[in-house]
């Protein structure tokens, strides 16, 4: 259930308009990069470069680097995203067609009563309206399994963007080796999120936890080089009405594979 009402609340973060707030601290930021990054190739022909969104949850960001003319595709493991973003981005046919009730199962840190109550309409944006010699795909699966494991993804990949994701690591060496991997050589790797361990507490699960200082020296020695890095505050699927909202500094930054 826990699963579940998370995935609701993921439906408000990333295609909802009020989910707009957060969506333009993060994924905004990626975009324009993206766009700055590729500048000198014309919108019409932004389908040939290629973009790969691991961790792609229910969608919105593969989506939006669609929607900016580029050919991406989304990676996802969940089932429960799985099914959502099949949902929104298949089974929808005008803008605010669905009605949710997001909150309705949380009563803890509400100001008013009628809170509980909020409804969200999604999607804010018709997910048909992709640029024709655009490819927007989403794939199925472990990251690793699927993309490291291949050979026609080896050296494939124009851009990574990993967006939330570098934390879901059992083993953050394995994921990095891969991104390294798919990647043109030249090619950009693009990151935004926090470093919440995943599996920093799990029973019988081997995990690596390092720190961002770690992370970026680990990249450095597998052959990226680093280009831009920052910070930006985000919060993470925030009841904008709650009296609790928890906001992460997120790690930035743009590497290249030398």
């Amino acid at each position: 259930m826990e699963k579940v009402q998370g995935t609701i609340k993921q439906f408000v973060r990333d295609w909802s308009e009020e989910g707009k707030s957060e969506r333009e601290a993060i994924y905004d930021p990626i975009i324009e990069e993206l766009e700055a990054r590729f500048s000198h190739i014309s919108k019409q022909a932004r389908g040939g470069i290629h973009i790969l969104v691991p961790g792609s949850g229910l969608g919105r960001l593969a989506f939006d680097i669609a929607h900016a003319g580029f050919s991406a595709q989304g990676n996802e493991f969940s089932y429960y995203m799985l099914l959502a973003s099949n949902f929104i981005l298949n089974k929808t046919t005008a803008v605010n067609q669905h009605l949710i009730y997001p909150y309705i199962h949380s009563f803890s840190n509400i100001v008013k009563s009628d809170d509980v109550l909020m409804e969200a309409r999604i999607p804010d944006v018709d997910p048909r309206e992709i640029p024709p010699g655009t490819d927007f795909s989403m794939v199925a699966g472990d990251f690793l399994e699927v993309y490291g494991l291949e050979n026609e993804n080896f050296g494939k990949w124009d851009a990574v963007v990993t967006c939330f994701f570098i934390d879901t690591a059992k083993n953050i060496v394995n994921y990095l080796e891969t991104i390294y991997k798919i990647l043109k050589k030249g090619g950009i790797w693009i990151n935004a999120g926090p470093l919440l361990w995943h599996f920093e507490n799990t029973a019988n699960e081997i995990s690596i936890e390092l720190s961002l200082e770690e992370v970026i020296d680990l990249a450095k020695t597998i052959g990226f080089r680093f280009e831009t890095q920052g910070t930006t505050k985000s919060t993470y699927m925030a009841n904008p009405h709650g009296m609790l909202k928890y906001v992460y500094e997120c790690a930035t930054w743009t590497a290249v594979k030398i």
